[in-house]
């Protein structure tokens, strides 16, 4: 008699939250004092009108922290996000133009926004494979591309996806005993093929003296297959920070380049026992074309055709942006298509299969270009134990400081014990997060674009908002880049966490 096992679920990631008082942050807590004290000050040295005034304005101010929505933004967070579009809005940074008739530098069409210094030189590894390097100058951070062919889920027995999820996981823990990986990114994107991969295929392969219906039959398959159907690539970028420690002295771009090349070998073999397939790094080639079909997909047929003709086209980092484009509140568009960009509010909650993923990342008829990128931090073997101690205390606090606690802060509370447990255990700590971007051709097909991500992640039992005031930011962060976003903002991540 043959039984069959349960299928394995995972689960088990927490929002780090900070220890205060009716539902309040450590600074919102501290808020809720000083106005308290202040309150009986004005009392005692005016009259109670004035105490009571005092009062109602810190109360008021402590409303905006404390009320939420299901994304978790308080009404605070939402009043400085709209606020600093008006001031986008007003100062014109949301409109690029670039070309000759732009403002750019030597009329060329660089990236915008958070790309915009970047710089890209091409290496070979221990491998001789060229690799490209990408170079944030702001951040000094350092990317390489590396392209990947996940063999899929598609007749492979589950032990063998256990298996694949498994080394996923020793994978990203095995980043924080890596020197100098500052973040990775993994980009799932999903295109119209163009079928010339396929004629091209076809027509090396046809014997000259075969019957004229026979060639006719491939002619036109060749001709029909291709409409309705998708390309899948994805992408992983890991980035590096120029110091190899805290504290430590920044390494020039030749230093990295060095280095880099004999540590890429190891990293896109250990890559390849997670399901990634068959892997090697981006050229500086490849990566300018992924990036210029990315902000003008009506080239990806003429790149295409161009490299089926034996005659790729010389792309350099400086040419490969926007020729125009505009950010909108909810919306960007730029050169031929318009796109919209989510980002991940709240992971599935409780404990989920492998494959909860698998129709967002599956392409859609309504989404001409989709791209899922997950975002991973790894924490520093060092930093992950005080960090979970710091979620223990904090969540066991929240608990405390309750007579009813809810059922929520006794999950949390339980979450946070087993992760810090098996942090002791040896499992590595990494902050996640994901963008996940629609790229249709017109406004005319936005709100189906839109009404699709929405069914997709409810499948996928993630809750998704869209990046409303900074949404070529976002964009250009769910691209293959390696950016590491918390760099970029002017608000430190741990006041607004504490918000």
């Amino acid at each position: 008699m043959t039984t069959h096992s349960a299928p394995r679920s995972y689960g088990n990631w927490t929002k780090p939250k900070t220890a205060g008082l009716l539902g309040l942050g450590s600074i919102g807590t501290a808020v809720l004092f000083v106005g308290a004290g202040f309150s009986v000050i004005v009392t005692m040295a005016s009259n109670i009108l004035n105490g009571v005034v005092t009062a109602l304005i810190f109360g008021a101010f402590l409303l905006t922290v404390a009320v939420k929505d299901k994304h978790g933004q308080s009404l605070l967070m939402r009043a400085t996000t709209r606020v600093g579009w008006m001031v986008t809005k007003s100062t014109g940074t949301h409109i690029y133009r670039s070309g000759p008739l732009g403002r750019a530098e030597w009329g060329t069409a660089q990236l915008p926004g958070l790309a915009a210094g970047s710089r890209l030189t091409e290496w070979h590894d221990s491998y001789n494979r060229p690799f490209a390097l990408l170079q944030i100058p702001t951040t000094s951070d350092y990317t390489v591309v590396i392209e990947t062919e996940p063999d899929g889920a598609a007749l492979v027995d589950r032990e063998q996806v256990d298996v694949w999820v498994a080394e996923w996981g020793m994978w990203l823990a095995g980043l924080g005993d890596e020197p100098g990986i500052e973040a990775v990114s993994v980009t799932i994107e999903t295109a119209p093929d163009t079928g010339t991969r396929l004629r091209r295929e076809v027509n090396s392969r046809i014997d000259p003296e075969a019957a004229d219906f026979a060639k006719n039959i491939l002619h036109d398959l060749v001709k029909q297959y291709p409409a309705g159907s998708a390309t899948i690539k994805a992408f992983v970028a890991i980035t590096f920070n120029a110091a190899a420690r805290v504290g430590g002295k920044k390494r020039t771009p030749d230093e990295m380049g060095r280095e880099l090349a004999s540590r890429l070998p190891g990293l896109t073999q250990s890559l390849s026992s997670t399901g990634a397939g068959a892997t090697r790094p981006l050229s500086a080639q490849e990566l300018c074309e992924v990036i210029r079909v990315a902000y003008d997909p009506a080239a990806a047929r003429l790149i295409d055709d161009a490299n089926a003709a034996g005659e790729p086209p010389e792309l350099y980092w400086p040419e490969v942006g926007p020729t125009a484009h505009q950010a909108n509140w909810d919306t960007y568009r730029h050169d031929s298509a318009l796109s919209v960009t989510w980002m991940m509010s709240g992971a599935p909650r409780g404990n989920v299969p492998s494959s909860i993923l698998a129709r967002l990342l599956a392409p859609h008829r309504d989404v001409a270009r989709k791209r899922v990128t997950l975002l991973y931090r790894p924490i520093d073997a060092a930093k992950a134990a005080a960090i979970v101690e710091a979620d223990v205390r904090a969540s066991t606090f929240n608990l405390q400081s309750s007579n009813k606690p809810t059922a929520r802060s006794m999950t949390a509370t339980r979450a946070a014990l087993a992760t810090a447990q098996e942090e002791a255990s040896g499992a590595g700590l990494v902050n996640f997060g994901m963008l996940v971007t629609a790229t249709v051709t017109g406004a005319a097909h936005e709100a189906d674009a839109k009404a699709a991500i929405d069914n997709l992640s409810a499948t996928a039992r993630l809750r998704l908002r869209i990046v409303h005031g900074s949404q070529d930011s976002a964009f250009a962060a769910a691209l293959p880049l390696g950016l590491v976003l918390p760099k970029h903002v002017r608000i430190p991540s741990e006041i607004r966490e504490q918000l």
